[in-house]
């Protein structure tokens, strides 16, 4: 079966997680950048880490890779890559996106209009016609460029892999999927400690944490624009890995072996929550309540606080940011042995916390600068063996 060079972006600052799930997925790495790992895999890999990934915005195939400094290279090194290898005679294809940094070809529009022109001629000589009708299906190309060097890769994801298909609706100032479960992943949680979010908006944390403890793969219930490839992926990989998924499955779980909970003061948001978390398949794990974080109370030792405060986007929201922080900081320390962790962009979230975090971990959400403030409370005692 042919290998390809695949490409996994992500949040930057959140390589390592990635990284981490790539390698458990039993693939080798060949490079990691800044917001994106590279790893080989076969069309079975296509789509197990379209389905298995929990951290990855997208997958790529690789196409090529090389340095351009002018449009005439760009052009020239674009039609040198074997696209016939990848689309067919009716497939359609566009350059998607173009990003650029620190590259001196810069104009997005530039690059996606030079790069069509090469593959269109590239193609018409391969396949010795002069029109295609691009009736077939879509391999949509993005591109990025970085201190000149140019990478290819063809989209085989389609929408972007945070959209799990149960969040239609979100909350006031929502997270990813992709990044509430890398976040999830960073803290030492497992499904059997107690994890709590007194700000869980549209419930995403508790979403992906219940999705882990049931071993529910983020990508079972959509579409991938990958699956209509069949001159690259044979639709028995896809049903194969669709069907580990479901195997894969822990049906036997229930609110007695997880303690997830999702508190807000907003009832409108907990509505959207639990219809969420419906559609996830994972109501029954979750315990949602509409509650003032200054009631944020838990009789068991050793829980885990992973949250997304609001930090005040709009100027007239920030008065109430330093109130609100210093109630949530004092609730906290009345859990004893908890540990909490924070993703937040107000520059003043530890000081009316007040406790400077152990760790705090620069995360780009989207183009806000936020930190990852980490509070880890002690291990809870070994389980003596009977």
């Amino acid at each position: 079966m042919k290998r390809f060079e695949l490409i996994a972006p992500c949040h930057f600052g959140l390589e390592a997680v990635l990284k981490r799930e790539i390698t458990e997925l039993g693939y080798e790495i060949t490079e990691v950048e800044d917001g994106r790992v590279s790893f080989w895999g076969d069309a079975d890999a296509v789509c197990r880490a379209n389905i298995f990934l929990r951290t990855a915005e997208r997958v790529l195939l690789k196409a090529g890779s090389f340095r351009a400094v002018t449009f005439e290279e760009l052009f020239d090194k674009t039609k040198a890559l074997a696209w016939e290898e990848y689309i067919p005679k009716n497939g359609k294809f566009w350059v998607s996106k173009a990003a650029s940094v620190k590259s001196r070809l810069f104009s997005p529009s530039d690059i996606q209009s030079i790069m069509k022109k090469a593959m269109v001629k590239r193609l018409q000589e391969r396949y010795r016609v002069e029109w295609f009708p691009e009736d077939g299906a879509a391999y949509p190309i993005r591109v990025f460029l970085k201190k000149d060097i140019v990478t290819v890769g063809i989209d085989s994801s389609g929408v972007s892999l945070h959209k799990r298909g149960y969040r239609e609706v979100s909350g006031k100032a929502p997270i990813t999927e992709t990044l509430a479960a890398a976040l999830i992943m960073l803290t030492p949680w497992r499904r059997d400690r107690v994890l709590v979010d007194p700000f869980c908006g549209s419930g995403t944390f508790p979403i992906e944490a219940a999705m882990m403890a049931a071993n529910i793969a983020p990508g079972m219930n959509r579409s991938f624009t990958a699956e209509a490839w069949d001159n690259l992926i044979d639709k028995k990989n896809w049903y194969d890995v669709i069907d580990e998924a479901n195997e894969g499955v822990r049906g036997d779980i229930s609110a007695e072996d997880v303690d997830i909970q999702g508190y807000d003061i907003d009832p409108s948001v907990m509505k959207v929550a639990r219809r969420n978390a419906r559609e996830a398949g994972v109501d029954h794990l979750i315990h949602f309540q509409e509650r003032d974080v200054r009631n944020l109370r838990h009789p068991k030792k050793y829980g885990f606080i992973i949250t997304n405060p609001p930090y005040g986007e709009r100027l007239e929201d920030k008065k109430d940011l330093p109130e609100l922080y210093r109630a949530f900081g004092e609730s906290f320390r009345m859990l004893d042995s908890w540990s909490a962790y924070m993703i937040t962009s107000y520059e003043d979230a530890e000081r009316y916390f007040g406790s400077k975090a152990d760790k705090n971990r620069k995360i780009y959400n989207g183009m806000l600068k936020t930190y990852y403030y980490q509070f880890p409370g002690p291990k809870p005692p070994r389980k003596k063996r009977l």
